[in-house]
């Protein structure tokens, strides 16, 4: 094996253990969501914050700071101190894992740079996610600064965005990974990428719509499936608000919306199953049975969490599914660009 073959492995092994780890990072912010975790630091402190509370009065410090926010005053007044240490670990961890994530990105990347091991085809655009990374820890402290006065909770938009940002910055670690390890794609596209990519699309707004679910617990109505308590389409769907806002603001419309996408999902990947059956080559040959398998279990944990009342374990394997269908998707799109 070439010095150049394992050098490109290397930066392949890298990228990808970074979205291993930004994987982790999306499940400890959704049980930061999900506990009720995420305004428990009032502060953003991106280098002196990695050393948590270590005294009682640094406790105590910090829990005055959380007993000033709306959340606590009209939701938590009766939180002990004990009780705070509990969402407080929650949150520090998830910017822990956030410092983390952004050693181990930054200084392998500056160590590859150095030694010659990344293409010049790749160079623009690991820098490029060195920003988004960067970017990404203050659209964190935009979100926890929107839930400090006169909310109960972040902004659901918020929330969206760094969502969103996660699910960027992770499909451009696997993207870039596999890139790294096979080069950049020929020039001539293959066949089915439309297709790939509009499902790819298609997921991607379903994880969107799922953390305005999130955002506004929409999980915790309307708690029956097939129907919305009896009803195809909920009659406060509109909440007294115009169509445009109801979308996003809407409990009821933000569940609905989430369900039906959900099923659109699925009937895209069937029938992208159904092509890639038709194809003659065997690249994607794979996701013809891996994506139909990954939906119908997402599906199946949606409904399963929605009836339960999204209890943490279920909600969790619920994001978790989403997160694999999502690199499965992205998978395919970049198999199909080199499937000649």
């Amino acid at each position: 094996m070439s010095y150049r073959s394992t050098s490109s492995q290397a930066v392949s092994n890298w990228l990808f253990i970074v979205a291993l780890m930004v994987c982790a990072m999306i499940l400890v912010g959704g049980t930061t969501r999900l506990t009720d975790s995420g305004l428990s630091i009032t502060e953003w402190k991106p280098i002196s914050g990695a050393i948590p509370p270590l005294t009682a009065a640094d406790w105590e410090a910090s829990f005055r700071l959380y007993q000033q926010t709306t959340e606590f005053q009209e939701q938590n007044s009766a939180m002990t101190l004990g009780d705070y240490e509990t969402i407080f670990w929650w949150e520090w961890a998830h910017r822990q894992l956030g410092r983390m994530i952004g050693l181990v990105y930054g200084l392998p990347l500056l160590v590859f740079w150095l030694r010659g091991s990344i293409s010049a085809h790749l160079k623009p655009r690991l820098l490029a996610l060195l920003g988004l990374g960067a970017l990404q820890g203050g659209i964190g402290w935009w979100m926890v600064a929107s839930g400090l006065v006169d909310r109960l909770d972040v902004s659901q938009y918020r929330l969206a965005v760094h969502l969103g940002m996660a699910f960027l910055i992770l499909g451009a670690s696997v993207w870039f990974g596999l890139t790294a390890r096979t080069g950049p794609p020929p020039v001539r596209q293959g066949r089915l990428v439309g297709a790939a990519a509009g499902v790819l699309v298609l997921v991607f707004t379903q994880i969107m719509l799922g953390a305005f679910v999130a955002g506004l617990d929409a999980g915790r109505i309307y708690n029956t499936w097939p129907l919305m308590n009896g009803q195809l389409v909920p009659e406060d769907y509109l909440a007294g608000l115009s169509f445009l806002q109801a979308i996003f603001e809407s409990h009821a419309a933000v569940q609905m919306n989430h369900r039906w996408t959900g099923y659109l999902v699925a009937l895209a990947v069937f029938a992208f199953a159904v092509a890639i059956w038709r194809e003659p080559r065997v690249a994607l040959k794979p996701f013809m049975i891996v994506l139909p398998a990954l939906v119908i279990g997402q599906i199946a944990l949606g409904i399963a969490a929605l009836l339960a009342v999204v209890p943490l374990g279920l909600s969790l394997a619920h994001q978790g599914g989403a997160i694999l269908l999502f690199i499965a998707t992205l998978a395919a799109t970049w198999t199909a660009r080199r499937a000649m």
